[in-house]
């Protein structure tokens, strides 16, 4: 199973970045009998897009393999299409390095999430 992990770094041992379509890089995770085995950096090449990064990380992360995806909060957009192709989101995860995120998911501790945590803020409201 691959998870997909937003981060601030190159590195496993970065910290989850808390920004899901405009994170720096993920870690695609490879997991093979509960443990952590391998693991990919690709950066995020809609950091810096006007709009639409998390739909363009959601097909980033699914063109990787991804079956979960780790991150501090993910948008409306990038939640629907991520619960559209069967990705589990996990939420509220920050302050703690990817490779302590997978290991906190794959023991239970993190659960997955049910709806988006940002929420689409219009000019004039």
């Amino acid at each position: 199973m691959k998870i997909a992990v937003s981060s601030t770094g190159k590195k496993i041992e970065d910290i989850v970045d808390p920004r899901f379509g405009r994170c720096l890089y993920f870690i695609i995770v490879d997991v093979e009998k509960n443990k952590i085995k391998d693991f990919e950096t690709v950066e995020n090449e809609g950091v810096d897009s006007m709009g639409g990064a998390g739909v363009r990380a959601t097909e980033l992360v699914a063109g990787k393999g991804a079956k979960v995806i780790i991150s501090g909060n993910i948008g409306p957009n990038a939640f629907g299409a991520l619960s559209r192709i069967g990705i589990k989101t996990v939420t509220g995860v920050g302050g703690i390095s990817v490779k302590e995120a997978v290991e906190r998911y794959l023991n239970g501790e993190l659960k997955e999430t049910k709806e988006p945590t940002t929420g689409i803020i219009s000019a004039g409201k």
